[in-house]
């Protein structure tokens, strides 16, 4: 099961300054309930999440860190494989857990698919996502405020850029030009 086809996404590398992505999608009227975001385990705010500690002895690194993770809980999700997530949004939840159960939650293609993606470009991303570093998703209630998504994705410097409408609808026309060589 789907959040929604309604969605656009975008494929950064690990440099990108998340903020800015975050700040332009709120200014063009993206709440950040609707945004979901997907880390490489090599990104250096995962770095920061792993290393996280309730007793760690340095101050400042505490207040970091605590001022990282209350950032990062204020989105509809964040997954960082291997490290952790944090999900605020109910339609996020239902959907990354139906497509998995809680414990092998942290983003995998599996992931992917419960978001809505195809088997097929799940796989795809999964493998760009470990080499760019960041996926970052918005879910939609208007269809047409995922074109707009996309352009913001796209302004702020994304590798890749998509709809998720758009995605399923050109997995569906490869599956039927391969089903026809096939035959």
């Amino acid at each position: 099961m789907a959040v929604t086809t309604a969605a656009a996404y975008g494929i950064y590398s690990q440099d990108v300054v998340l903020t800015d992505i975050v700040r332009d999608l709120n200014q063009a009227g993206f709440a950040n309930e609707d945004i979901c975001m997907m880390l490489a385990p090599t990104h250096p705010i995962a770095s920061v999440v792993r290393d996280a500690s309730l007793f760690n002895s340095d101050r400042d690194d505490s207040v970091a860190s605590a001022g990282m993770i209350g950032w990062l809980s204020a989105f509809g999700a964040v997954l960082i494989p291997t490290v952790g997530f944090f999900i605020r949004s109910r339609v996020f939840l239902h959907a990354l857990m139906v497509a998995r159960e809680a414990p092998a939650l942290c983003g995998n293609a599996r992931t992917l698919v419960g978001l809505g993606f195809s088997e097929i470009d799940a796989a795809k991303y999964e493998g760009q996502l470990g080499r760019l570093g960041v996926l970052v998703y918005v879910s939609c209630q208007e269809r047409a405020k995922t074109l707009w998504a996309r352009e913001v994705l796209r302004h702020t410097g994304a590798r890749e850029t998509n709809t998720l409408e758009e995605t399923i609808t050109n997995a569906v026309e490869e599956t039927i030009m391969t089903a026809r060589a096939a035959a």
